[in-house]
């Protein structure tokens, strides 16, 4: 079976991924989830940041297994085309049948936001109204989307991008406002979803009691926050070990990961009532599996035959 992104679109719902990817993270933490480190491949098509790169994502969990590829290409933004592109194979564990392939773009893009609306609602008041984006491509997008499902108040949304022009229609879309990136960091709320090599969002312009969410600067030597954002907060992760070998916002700040969100979720520990939190994301396999089984089941549901009555 091959589920197109239209059908994956047609198929997936934030209402649905959000509460699924929840109860991934928890078992993740809990060790239930089977998930070496990614492989990543330069592709070698260009020099600096114009290089794209190649990842393979494998993973078990429950009755299911799973494998994504995925590229990025940072320079196709400027060719109209998604940086991000993606297939998935879900297979059964029992017996190792292939159950499904299917496109991985916006998998990858809405399982990105699941997991940020997750954590928000793990470590956010609910009293919080104003939300700050640096960025305004495809995460903007769709992070505004799955953050408004957990936290309906977040009536305040200021768009701050590079590009004054992207921000403005964005901002026009979404009925939010263009403003300035020192505006957009005083937030309550901070998402960074750039592709910026090097830090954007200074921990000066921040609240005290921030939370700063942080999707982009994948990579070892990337970074989107700098020194002051991440020594002066508490930092929570998806994956220990995946932040400290894969974030370079972590790994060159020296900062030190707190806890995992899955153990916040669970109770086994305890972020902190006061203070900054910054929740840095780097995405991880078990996201896309549960995403893929959730797209397989519902495709499944809809080839089966109506019984006769």
């Amino acid at each position: 079976m091959y589920i197109s992104e239209h059908e994956v679109c047609a198929a997936l719902s934030y209402e649905a991924l959000i509460p699924d990817i929840r109860q991934a993270l928890i078992d993740y933490s809990a060790g239930k989830v089977v998930q070496p480190a990614r492989s990543i491949l330069r592709a070698g098509n260009a020099e600096g940041h114009a290089n794209g790169w190649l990842a393979v994502m494998p993973v078990i969990a429950g009755d299911v297994m799973a494998v994504k590829t995925v590229t990025f290409y940072p320079a196709n933004a400027e060719l109209g085309i998604p940086t991000h592109m993606a297939v998935i194979e879900l297979l059964r564990r029992a017996t190792g049948e292939p159950l499904a392939v299917m496109d991985g773009r916006l998998i990858t893009e809405m399982r990105t936001g699941a997991v940020s609306a997750v954590a928000l609602d793990a470590l956010a008041p609910p009293t919080i109204h104003s939300l700050g984006i640096l960025g305004s491509g495809v995460q903007a997008r769709s992070h505004l989307k799955a953050l408004r499902r957990v936290r309906p108040l977040l009536t305040d949304v200021r768009i701050y991008s590079r590009t004054p022009a992207n921000a403005a229609a964005l901002a026009a879309e979404t009925g939010s406002r263009a403003v300035t990136i020192e505006e957009a960091a005083a937030a309550d709320v901070v998402l960074v979803a750039t592709t910026s090599p090097t830090p954007v969002l200074e921990g000066r312009w921040l609240k005290p009691d921030a939370v700063v969410i942080a999707v982009g600067a994948i990579g070892p030597h990337l970074r989107e926050l700098d020194d002051e954002v991440m020594l002066s907060s508490c930092v929570i992760a998806e994956s220990r070990a995946a932040a400290e070998s894969e974030s370079g916002d972590v790994r060159l700040s020296g900062a030190r990961v707190h806890a995992e969100i899955g153990q916040v979720l669970s109770g086994e520990a305890n972020a902190p009532a006061g203070g900054r939190i910054v929740f840095k994301s780097v995405g991880m396999a078990i996201e896309d599996l549960t995403a893929a089984r959730l797209v397989w089941q519902a495709r499944k549901a809809a080839s089966s035959p109506v019984p006769s009555r």
